[in-house]
């Protein structure tokens, strides 16, 4: 190949656009300014057929449009490559190289995604033909990468402590109708620092599960996992990054800020809040988010970002705090080949920073699939391969199975798990004995299938990886790691690390949750629901005469009416606040992120402000549409007692969801319990019999709608009062918050006891 090379002068303004590269481009390296910011290029140019061929893992610098007086005749295309055998004997070339990449990505627009780097403004390139180009200087060179690298760190290359994971004969059951039923069956591997593990078999082969036990999610019954020949620790959970195959996000967060909240809760007490802003920053640039970092994740009813964005945002998640290891659910399920093809390289990425990443994977395509160091294979909960990826194929072909037809490796592994011979060769072993067991069949008329059967071929593939394998891979995994006393002491350690104090992660959880739920509370739905009501009630109510008997028993039916709507609907709306964030907090929990008090206390209280916008709205409507009272103290003393009312049925919708964690279920005990309290309420019943009138003191229907008397009508008309006299109201607003406190003390043991449960 010729040394140097020099893409021709093309005319007509004719050249072809490259394709951009910017998420498959390795971590920077050290090197020359020149080399650098050739890596930095996010556009190929177009070549021909053989030059394509030759110089197919070269790097780029893109093209440059030449133009010449009013208009451009002309494009210089130049492609520089990173071998060092390669050299230009050209000097301008050389030193104009760098601004060529640089002037032709801003002048295309293409996003520098993966390295973080930032284009320089487009007026700043305005030259008008090749002749003028003014090189840019060794020294200018070295000044805008340092300055490119000062504004975005490659948190992926940071150091970061090394962890040997090992498991041995790991085995797991569960109870199915009474009977036990085996999940796994003595599982053995290793993964290394470094080093990209796959976990493969078919769906119900016991992938999910064992990942799941390797990151500290689920307890084996049997079996021995150790990280750094040490068992798992409290402390180690802040070194464990892990993704879970549903991508658990909220909503309406931004990529941006769905990573911000996440620095702030996740990372050290020893960064300030900026650099925690500035470290979110960085993964939304290692990532390749840049320009969606501003879009809501979205969701089923919510336009958002991409699939392959989002699974990008929860690996961002994760490798924020730069952990040590990196579990991943099936991290490709759902995207096209390019996409999955992108995230597997960030994974491999990721390991080559020396940090250990295990995956499961369910089918991957044939370029996915060398991307693997290590593989494991199961097969109904048993391992029927441990090893080199490289080294999977030549395995099975020495036990007799390999493929009869050009296929994926992947694909041929997974007809093997399942049992499926089909295009694969039978080893002689198992033809003979399908056979054997055949044979009596011959002598009658009815067709014999002698293929092997899924159970014979799971069998052989299980005997076969025992007897040739097994034992030098246990036998390794025996051998002590060459790793000092201090390592194993930082894994060994129980002290729990929070990367904040309970102020600020309640902070920063009030923060998070106004943010995400004010599009539910304030959508114009609700907000047209609620001044639709508004309106029809002050209709039907309009200046109602309160001097007559029939006016004051409408009055009475237009408050009670207001304190039944404002029990109900907080009910209903805080019933789904639990349930629906169940996966959220125990994702968010499981690694430390905060701890429960204060999640539970900012859920709370970042309703408040939220519930309590609506009411103001409806009682400026209703009261004066109404004739109710007009005078200060009236308006105010009502909104205050129907914000009590509120804030205590908000207590019992909590209570009920977190209990039952289940929305079916929950919704049927709140129909019940929200019927008996406004049946009890005092306004369709006056004379409750004795037996069953303890109920009415624990309606909140029922004090409400006497405070509301009370404030309305001093003293309170005898036509309008039930069995029990109304004095100055302080046992109604005593009554009422004693629900709102018990009712959220009640939750927050509902939800202890679950998470405990979880444990």
């Amino acid at each position: 190949m010729d040394p140097t090379m020099e893409r021709p002068m093309m005319d007509g303004g004719a050249g072809a656009i490259g394709r951009t590269r910017s998420e498959q481009l390795p971590p920077p390296a050290p090197a020359s300014s020149t080399q650098s910011l050739s890596r930095t290029a996010s556009a190929e140019t177009a070549l021909s057929a053989a030059d394509a061929a030759s110089l197919s893992r070269k790097s780029s610098f893109g093209k440059r449009s030449a133009s010449g007086g009013s208009g451009g005749h002309g494009r210089s295309h130049i492609r520089k490559s990173r071998s060092a055998q390669l050299k230009l004997d050209m000097e301008d070339l050389v030193s104009s190289g760098a601004a060529l990449s640089r002037a032709s990505s801003a002048s295309l627009g293409f996003s520098f995604t993966f390295t973080g780097f930032t284009p320089p403004p487009q007026h700043e390139f305005n030259v008008a033909s090749s002749a003028d180009l003014a090189p840019f200087s060794d020294d200018d060179d070295v000044d805008l990468e340092a300055a490119s690298t000062r504004r975005r760190k490659n948190i992926m290359a940071e150091p970061t402590l090394p962890i040997y994971l090992k498991f041995a004969e790991v085995k797991y059951k569960v109870a199915v109708k009474g009977a036990q039923r085996e999940i796994l069956s003595g599982i053995s591997g290793s993964a290394c620092p470094g080093e990209v593990l796959a976990l493969m078999g078919p769906s119900g082969s016991g992938k999910t599960t064992l990942l799941s036990m390797l990151g500290g999610r689920a307890t084996a019954d049997d079996g021995c996992i150790s990280y750094n020949d040490e068992p798992f620790g409290k402390s180690l959970k802040r070194r464990i990054g892990f993704v879970t195959q549903d991508d658990v996000l909220f909503t309406h967060l931004t990529v941006k800020e769905t990573l911000t909240y996440a620095a702030l809760l996740r990372l050290p007490r020893t960064m300030t809040r900026e650099q925690k802003k500035e470290r979110a920053m960085d993964i939304i640039y290692e990532l390749g988010l840049e320009r969606c970092q501003d879009t809501m994740i979205g969701g089923s009813f919510v336009r958002g970002v991409s699939g392959g964005e989002r699974k990008r945002v929860c690996i961002g998640n994760e490798i924020i705090i730069n952990p040590s290891l990196l579990f991943l659910d099936e991290p490709t399920s759902g995207l096209d080949s390019t996409t999955a093809l992108r995230i597997v390289q960030l994974l491999h990425d990721i390991a080559e920073t020396g940090k250990t990443v295990i995956t499961t994977i369910h089918q991957p395509s044939s370029r996915l699939f060398h991307k693997f160091d290590k593989l494991i294979l199961l097969g109904r909960g048993s391992l029927l391969y441990f090893g080199k990826t490289s080294e999977v194929m030549p395995y099975f072909q020495s036990i007799g199975c390999s493929p009869l037809i050009a296929m994926n490796p992947a694909e041929f592994l997974l007809d093997l798990a399942n049992g499926n011979t089909n295009d694969v060769s039978v080893p002689s072993e198992l033809d003979d004995k399908v056979h054997m067991e055949n044979q009596n069949l011959q002598d009658t008329n009815s067709k014999i299938d002698f293929r092997p059967s899924a159970q014979d071929v799971h069998e052989y593939l299980v005997d076969a990886y025992e007897s040739r394998v097994a034992y030098k891979e246990k036998k390794k995994l025996l051998a002590p790691l060459p790793i000092s006393d201090d390592m194993k002491t930082t894994i060994t350690s129980s002290k729990r690390e929070w990367g904040t104090n309970w102020c600020q992660q309640y902070s920063i959880l009030f923060c998070r949750g106004l943010k995400e739920r004010r599009h539910d509370y304030l959508s114009w739905m609700r907000i047209t629901q609620v001044i639709a009501t508004s309106i029809i009630l002050g209709l039907l109510w309009w200046h109602s005469d309160p001097t007559t008997p029939k006016g004051l028993q409408d009055q009475a039916g237009l408050l009670f009416f207001i304190a039944v709507f404002w029990g109900f609907f907080p009910v209903f709306t805080a019933i789904f606040t639990f349930p629906q964030e169940r996966a959220m907090l125990n994702k968010e929990r499981a690694v430390d992120m905060y701890k429960l008090s204060a999640y539970f206390l900012a859920r709370t209280t970042s309703d408040l402000p939220l519930d309590l916008f609506l009411p103001v709205i409806f009682m400026v409507i209703v009261y004066f549409m109404a004739g109710l009272k007009a005078s200060a103290s009236h308006f105010f003393l009502s909104v205050l007692t129907v914000f009590l009312s509120i804030i205590a049925a908000q207590g019992l919708g909590l209570a009920i969801g977190a209990t039952l964690l289940d929305i079916k279920k929950a919704t049927t005990l709140a129909s019940v319990t929200v019927m008996t309290f406004m049946l009890a309420g005092g306004f369709f019943v006056k004379r409750v019999p004795p037996f069953i009138s303890w109920l009415r003191y624990l309606s909140f229907n029922y004090h409400t709608y006497r405070l509301l008397l009370k404030v309305q009508y001093n003293p309170v008309p005898d036509i309008l009062m039930t069995s029990v006299p109304l004095d100055n109201g302080v046992s109604e607003v005593g009554a009422l918050v004693a629900m709102i406190v018990g009712y959220r003390v009640l939750a927050y043991l509902s939800l202890r006891r679950v998470r405990a449960s979880n444990s």
